[in-house]
């Protein structure tokens, strides 16, 4: 799953090369666009992005304050659990 900016045959060639089905919007401009678009597979791309934005509005996420993996594994599960907890107490 990419954005526009890999909408490109060789792009979409490489994939299907590996057996990935590319999930890449075609440009607006762009000429013999197929039909089928998995619309929703882009749309389950853009909340996965929202939520790692979510995750780095906290400072020591965003800095990698935390010097070993295992204390920025914790940071990362901790400021994702406020933002669970910020999102079921808003719903």
């Amino acid at each position: 799953m990419c954005d526009k900016g890999y909408a490109s045959k060789d792009n979409h060639a490489t994939a299907r090369s590996r057996g990935v089905a590319p999930v890449i919007p075609h440009k607006a401009n762009e000429k013999n666009k197929p039909v089928f678009f998995a619309r929703t597979l882009y749309k389950a791309r853009s909340r996965i992005e929202q939520g790692f934005g979510r995750v780095k509005r906290f400072k020591r996420v965003a800095l990698r304050c935390e010097n070993t993996a295992r204390n920025f594994r914790s940071i990362v599960s901790f400021a994702a659990g406020l933002c669970v907890i910020k999102f079921v107490h808003t719903a």
